[in-house]
């Protein structure tokens, strides 16, 4: 089985298309064709079902996907590693965080991981902490800033960054506004402003409700942390959040009361088993242990920046 065939196969699995496949890859579409149609002889099994319009995985196809993006994965940490031993840490740097992650400072630390390593190409991708777990475990990030949404596995582990607990944020004008800390319970019948159900803040908010049997409307679904605080601001609904998303200047005229329980926002890195994390994620992480600046303090009351 050769590597190009594979890297192929990748190609047309991503872009669900043999014609935009080989413009990205710089070959023919023939020549696509033929070597997945070599691989497919190999393997012998159909990979794709392929129509005038589309082109979709078989099931022998979604299996091998998972397999030769790790294969690919691997191949490439180790011309890394070689790159390395030699001096000179080149190549690619696929990087996922959520959106104003605590406990590091993304755009600082990429800035400083580049000018050490400027012959590193940066890849950043946001997405919620579940999606990028997955993306970690299939080898197509080499790491990434998240919450924790598993324990660790042969796949998968994760540095802890930080952690902090949860506040509900409401305009001034709300009733809770004058009182002192809550409990899931006097939250039971607010309306709420939340992220998609795969983000950090989501997960643990789910998560303290849950545990206090408490049922809870999400009337306000956004993905962005600024649309949140306007929509809190203009009264459509309470939020609970971490801590310092009330240290936002958009949250500066709202009212932050801390949440009465036993879970707290607690953000990682999630990375590969050491022998399969690359060399440039490894710099990463030295300079991020390296250079405690980068991760913010979460009880300053200054805006830290998003994270991206």
């Amino acid at each position: 089985m050769e590597l190009r065939h594979l890297q192929h196969f990748v190609a047309v699995a991503e872009d669900r298309h043999f014609t935009r496949a080989a413009e990205r890859l710089m070959v023919s579409q023939s020549g696509l064709s033929a070597s997945v149609r070599a691989l497919e002889r190999e393997l012998q099994a159909p990979l794709f079902v392929r129509t005038t319009r589309t082109v979709t995985l078989t099931e022998a196809g979604r299996a091998l996907l998972v397999e030769a993006e790790r294969i690919l994965a691997q191949v490439r940490a180790a011309r890394e590693a070689v790159a390395a031993v030699q001096g000179v840490l080149r190549g690619t740097l696929s990087l996922g965080t959520e959106q104003c992650i605590a406990g590091v400072d993304v755009a600082r630390l990429l800035a400083a991981f580049r000018r050490r390593h400027p012959d590193v190409e940066i890849r950043l991708r946001q997405a919620g902490s579940g999606a990028l777990a997955e993306e970690v475990a299939a080898g197509r990030l080499d790491l990434a800033f998240a919450v924790r949404t598993r324990a660790d596995t042969d796949q998968l582990r994760s540095v802890p960054l930080t952690s902090e607990p949860m506040t509900v944020l409401c305009h001034p004008s709300h009733p809770l506004a004058t009182g002192g800390p809550v409990t899931p319970a006097d939250l039971g019948g607010e309306a709420f402003v939340d992220f998609h159900p795969d983000w950090g803040p989501r997960r643990t908010t789910d998560s303290v409700f849950t545990r206090a049997g408490v049922q809870r409307t999400v009337t306000l679904e956004v993905n962005d942390v600024h649309s949140l605080l306007e929509l809190v601001h203009e009264g459509l609904g309470v939020a609970v959040v971490p801590r310092h998303f009330g240290h936002k200047r958009e949250a500066s005229t709202l009212v932050s009361l801390p949440v009465k329980c036993d879970a707290e926002y607690e953000t990682v890195a999630i990375l590969p088993p050491h022998e399969a994390s690359s060399p440039a994620a490894r710099a990463l992480m030295s300079l991020l242990a390296a250079n405690p600046a980068d991760s913010p303090d979460t009880s300053d009351t200054s805006d830290p920046p998003p994270a991206g």
